[in-house]
């Protein structure tokens, strides 16, 4: 049944007004069918904060969907129909709309579901109260499991009995924290029947794909401040599971310098800081990421200068590795003559040195004098050097 709340969501909100979504809730309403907007949209609309997804779910059936969305002029895609999802696409954007269900079967990465149109199962087989949260094509908040409260109070509960929600998915387990990080409050602590649940089913994390536990500690390490969450997944044995070696006291005080100097936080540079047994693969980062990692690792523990590596390898690298290097040493880095180093531009051409110089003796000259110019602090002429 639905549980309409006073709470409307507010003006404003992009998702309520985009032609889309519009489209997309007419043609199913004028069907005689129900749809709400529904989880994270729903959530983070009515703590403020931006939107990157906008989810619906309805009592209509999936084929029932796909017959209105078509008739109503849309494209519609099967996506994932055997588990009620269909897509559809209108004015180049696509929406997900999913018919309510409950779990029948889980194993800890899939479920087998039912279609329901109750939209408190719908509401029972997500993960916390704060993402069981829908709202109309108006605006009006549904609260089937009352969590909005938990919303307001910015704490992290999973639903019902937090065993059979992690069993159900053991990523749930990293989400907790993750969630944590976003929009719990660190001054209220972990729910503690969720952290004697977690305890209980650490093993289940080795059935986690390494490119679903490297996603999710992405997204994780993004938060403004991940130190308190990160430090409860280390307390309940979380963080060795997925990454042996992993330790916060570092992190922390990148995380805490990056604050204190205005530098803009880089994931990568975090997982740097956090440490760990090769992390690049173990979590299966992308080629890129597990190269920025070693760079900012190498620069922080055994590699030249700070303003070579910014010439060499950018600022993003350098200031990683400032950042690492001064939480190692407990004292703020100066990162602000990074930013001119990573543009510094040498001064000589092997034009310059020709005929002179040639074939090996011509690069081995240029890298000589490059290096000159580095140890000056890029400070050199192109006339200082040709003399």
């Amino acid at each position: 049944m639905d549980r309409p709340d006073a709470t409307l969501i507010p003006e404003g909100t992009p998702w309520l007004t985009d032609t889309g979504a519009v489209a997309v809730c007419r043609a199913i309403v004028a069907g005689g069918h129900r749809i709400y907007f529904v989880g994270g949209c729903v959530r983070n609309a009515l703590l403020g904060v931006s939107v990157s997804d906008i989810d619906l779910a309805t009592d209509a059936m999936p084929e029932k969907v796909m017959t209105l969305v078509a008739a109503a002029g849309m494209k519609v895609i099967p996506t994932g129909i055997d588990h009620g999802t269909v897509t559809v696409v209108t004015n180049g954007m696509p929406y997900e709309i999913t018919t309510f269900r409950r779990d029948v079967q889980t194993d800890g990465r899939r479920a087998v579901v039912a279609f329901s149109t109750d939209i408190s199962d719908d509401a029972r087989r997500r993960d916390f109260t704060i993402n069981a949260l829908y709202a109309t094509p108006e605006g009006q908040v549904v609260d089937p499991l009352r969590g909005l409260d938990d919303l307001r109070a910015r704490r992290i509960r999973f639903i019902d009995d937090a065993v059979a929600r992690i069993r159900e998915d053991y990523l749930r387990v990293l989400r907790y924290f993750r969630f944590h990080a976003w929009y719990g409050n660190p001054e209220d602590g972990f729910d503690e029947d969720a952290l004697a649940a977690i305890g209980a089913n650490l093993s289940g994390l080795e059935a986690l794909s390494a490119e679903r536990v490297g996603a999710e500690m992405k997204k994780l390490l993004k938060a403004a401040d991940p130190v308190f969450a990160l430090s409860g997944m280390q307390g309940a044995g979380v963080l060795s599971q997925i990454l042996p070696g992993a330790d916060t006291r570092l992190i922390a005080l990148v995380v805490h310098f990056e604050r204190m100097l205005a530098v803009e936080p880089d994931w990568i540079a975090r997982l740097a800081a956090l440490g760990g047994d090769d992390p690049g693969q173990r979590w299966r980062l992308s080629k890129a990421d597990a190269r920025k990692l070693t760079a900012i690792r190498k620069a922080a523990f055994d590699g030249p200068s700070l303003a070579e590596v910014a010439y060499r390898e950018g600022y993003a690298i350098a200031a990683g590795a400032a950042l690492l290097r001064g939480a190692i040493a407990e004292t703020p880095p100066d990162p602000s003559p990074l930013v001119a180093a990573s543009k510094a531009r040498f001064p000589i051409i092997a034009h310059d040195l020709m005929p002179a110089f040639t074939g090996p003796e011509l690069g081995q000259r240029l890298g000589e004098l490059e290096q000159v110019w580095i140890d000056s602090g890029f400070s050199l002429t192109r006339e200082d050097l040709l003399e």
